[in-house]
């Protein structure tokens, strides 16, 4: 299996959280019935997810990373990458990729330059392993639970 490229934390920003959000593509596939029902099934598990970024560079330098890092590492955004993103499971590591060429640099307020883009995410940020059919309770309490076993209840 191929390694692939990392988005380089250690040298440019997250991207801003304002328009941050994620767009499933819809894994139904619907067919008109001539009853005038419909059925619906599931046409795949690995559901797509887009995702709009915005990116603001405070240095020139970091302008020059991200567009070096992007024509160099991902051939013009032709390649998969990781990249750490907010979901509700946390700040994890997903595979995306660039769906089209981003826009800009755009200068903002004299000194920044901004960058934005659609990434598409391989699989929906969802937790995996049936968590929903079988431990929703798990899930509802979380928070509770990372409490009483990290902080309320002594070490051994």
């Amino acid at each position: 299996m191929a390694e692939f490229p990392q988005y380089p934390h250690d040298m440019l920003p997250l991207p801003l959280q304002d328009g941050y959000g994620f767009t499933p593509v819809s894994p139904l596939l619907r067919t008109q019935m001539q009853s005038g029902r419909s059925k619906q099934r599931r046409r795949y598990r690995a559901t797509p997810t887009e995702l709009p970024l915005t990116w603001l560079m405070k240095a020139d330098a970091q302008a020059q990373v991200f567009e070096a890092w992007y024509q160099d590492s991902l051939a013009d955004g032709e390649s998969w990458f990781y990249m750490n993103l907010k979901t509700p499971q946390g700040m994890l590591p997903y595979l995306c990729r660039f769906i089209d060429m981003y826009n800009g640099p755009v200068l903002v307020g004299g000194r920044y330059w901004q960058f934005t883009a659609t990434l598409e995410i391989r699989e929906r940020p969802v937790i995996q392993g049936g968590w929903g059919l079988y431990y929703p309770e798990a899930l509802r309490y979380a928070d509770i639970i990372d409490i009483a076993l990290n902080r309320e209840w002594p070490a051994a």
